[in-house]
């Protein structure tokens, strides 16, 4: 009777205090249910390994709870009104989405056509065609600027050789020309002194 007594006067008083005490409590702590379920474990009082809660802290952290537990519901019937109308919206797309796909389809195989000199050819095909001619060309272009390559090497060294022979015809003219005049002047000195020696006879 005595312990009953007891722990009625020890709810009482913190009923009392835990009033005025609540606004600054909340204030000074987490507002989430949380840190109001910790707030209100540390300061209830020990009693005979009871814990004594004041009432007024705990139809507080219960109407928290409540009003949560409200929000979160209102939270969740609007994510669920959501899902429902995007589960809508993306059966629209994929509606969409496969007429789309069958248009392209078609489009591309048009697309994927090419008329050449009346013959239809896919894409691969043409392009398989088209870079055939291309190398077949340039090889033979290869072919031709080879030829030419080797024309014009021998027409360089026939060109040489003819202005090499020249060269030493020149060269071959000019020394004659000197010898000749050579000769020429000493015919002229042996002439010169024979006429000489008949001046004296």
């Amino acid at each position: 009777m005595k312990k009953i007594l007891s722990l009625f006067i020890a709810v009482l008083l913190t009923g009392l205090s835990g009033k005025a005490q609540l606004t600054n409590d909340t204030s000074k702590t987490d507002p989430s249910l949380r840190g109001q379920y910790q707030l209100m474990i540390s300061k209830s009082k020990t009693l005979n390994g009871y814990k004594l809660v004041n009432p007024g802290r705990l139809s507080t952290f219960w109407q928290n709870v409540r009003d949560t537990m409200t929000t979160s519901h209102k939270q969740l019937a609007e994510i669920r009104k959501k899902l429902n109308e995007q589960e809508k919206e993306i059966l629209m797309l994929k509606k969409n989405i496969s007429g789309t796909e069958s248009s392209l389809a078609s489009t591309n195989a048009r697309l994927n056509e090419i008329t050449f000199l009346g013959i239809a050819f896919t894409k691969s095909n043409y392009n398989i065609v088209v870079w055939s001619l291309i190398i077949a060309l340039g090889i033979a272009l290869a072919i031709v600027i080879l030829r030419s390559a080797k024309h014009i090497h021998e027409s360089k060294y026939r060109t040489n050789l003819y202005e090499e022979i020249s060269q030493e015809y020149q060269s071959y003219k000019v020394k004659a020309n000197e010898k000749e005049k050579k000769l020429a002047r000493e015919l002229q000195d042996e002439r010169n002194k024979i006429e000489e020696l008949k001046g004296r006879g």
